[in-house]
């Protein structure tokens, strides 16, 4: 891996005398700089040189590997972006991330910051916040107690460009928080930082199951696919530091639609 990094420097240090702006052609070839950048850096992931799950060094690091600016680095980066090769995260820096299919909905999940970046990147749109009874089947749905009073908060989530939902979302918070209710109609993004803001809890732990399902019929016509078609079912308890669960989240995703990437890595003696 070393010697390939070194021999793509090397490429791109050819390239030195144009620094920085993109459409600024190098000497040699009338190449944008930031694209032969991200040329380089693509044909080191498709060879393996940078796993999916790995992360890319750094901007600071390209910026000096390829002795351009940051703002060519950035550009270079959008470009396999738009291919599909990464994604970029603020303070996760930039994943290489599964090839995906069209119209799929990938998570990469490695913390907790994962997940609220997820929500971050999508539009909650809420359509039902109501007081709920767990009942015998909730319970068994949520893994919450029967008999206990939760605040139920429905809707669906999107993307930013993409005409059907990403999913459909179902929070259970508990009741010692549902004062954060009175928020939400003006709130699209996730929930449990309000919890933390607002009570001064840290959610520490989160426990996920992802179950297969079948979408029921109240829900096709929202998701935009046909009633008994295969879906993903995705459940999170969201622990605070005190080991109490604050909210259980369920999104379902239709299958055609969604794909899951996590990162594992071997534990230190």
């Amino acid at each position: 891996m070393k010697s390939r990094v070194e021999s793509g420097a090397a490429r791109a240090n050819a390239a030195q005398d144009a620094r920085g702006v993109p459409g600024q052609a190098s000497v040699r070839s009338g190449v944008p700089l930031y694209l032969r950048i991200a040329r380089a850096l693509k044909e080191e992931i498709v060879s393996g040189a940078y796993m999916v799950g790995s992360l890319l060094p750094t901007e600071d690091e390209l910026c000096t590997r390829f002795s351009v600016s940051r703002y060519t680095v950035r550009e270079a980066l959008r470009l396999l972006r738009e291919d599909g090769l990464v994604s970029s995260r603020k303070g996760a820096g930039t994943v290489v991330i599964p090839p995906r299919s069209s119209g799929s909905d990938i998570h990469q999940v490695m913390s907790i910051n994962d997940l609220l970046a997820f929500a971050a990147d999508t539009r909650f749109a809420i359509e039902s916040i109501k007081t709920v009874v767990i009942d015998a089947k909730l319970a068994s749905r949520t893994g919450l107690p029967s008999g206990e009073e939760w605040l139920e908060v429905c809707g669906y989530r999107h993307s930013e460009g993409v005409d059907a939902p990403v999913c459909w979302t179902e929070y259970y918070i508990n009741r010692a928080y549902a004062a954060v209710g009175r928020l939400l109609q003006r709130h699209t993004g996730p929930i449990f930082p309000l919890i933390e803001d607002m009570f001064g809890q840290s959610i520490i732990e989160v426990q996920q199951q992802i179950s297969a399902t079948l979408i029921s019929p109240a829900l096709a016509a929202g998701l935009a696919v046909k009633d008994g078609s295969a879906a993903l079912e995705v459940r999170r308890a969201y622990k605070t530091t005190d080991g109490k669960i604050a909210q259980v989240t369920i999104n379902t995703h239709p299958a055609s639609r969604f794909q899951h990437a996590m990162t594992m890595r071997r534990a230190k003696a």
